[in-house]
């Protein structure tokens, strides 16, 4: 490995040491409506974030919550010298991203045939401190 490469690797793992991650994979649910939900998590307080998925009525949301609270364990498992009470947490990145699809046909009138794509998705949420 290059020397520029290695500097870059180490100051890419000094900096997710503060962070915690958690995906979800494979997720039944359209990326189109998973962002609809995720999008208003971003950039947020946890414990707000929590409040929101809490009171939202899309499907999305439950599985979303699942998430975001298994990365505040993965958060307080990485940084057990800290507090969850002394740090405040944010969502720092939360990404949906097209996973495979499932194609099928419906019949339709005259012999013909519709196509079926039921689509799923891959989500990626990031969680970091701050100093209080």
């Amino acid at each position: 490995m290059g020397a520029r490469k290695r500097l870059r690797a180490e100051k890419r793992k000094e900096d997710n040491k503060s962070v915690a991650f958690a995906a979800l994979k494979n997720s039944s649910i359209a990326p189109r409506k998973m962002r609809l939900v995720a999008d208003l998590l971003r950039g947020v307080e946890v414990n707000k974030a929590l409040g929101i998925l809490q009171h939202n009525p899309k499907h999305a949301s439950k599985s979303l919550e699942k998430l975001l609270r298994s990365a505040i364990a993965n958060w307080e498992l990485k940084n057990e010298d800290k507090s969850l009470e002394d740090e405040q947490l944010i969502v720092k990145t939360i990404e949906v991203s097209p996973a495979t699809m499932l194609k099928r046909i419906q019949p339709a009138p005259q012999g013909r045939a519709h196509r079926i794509r039921k689509r799923s998705n891959h989500v990626k949420i990031v969680v970091d401190g701050i100093k209080n």
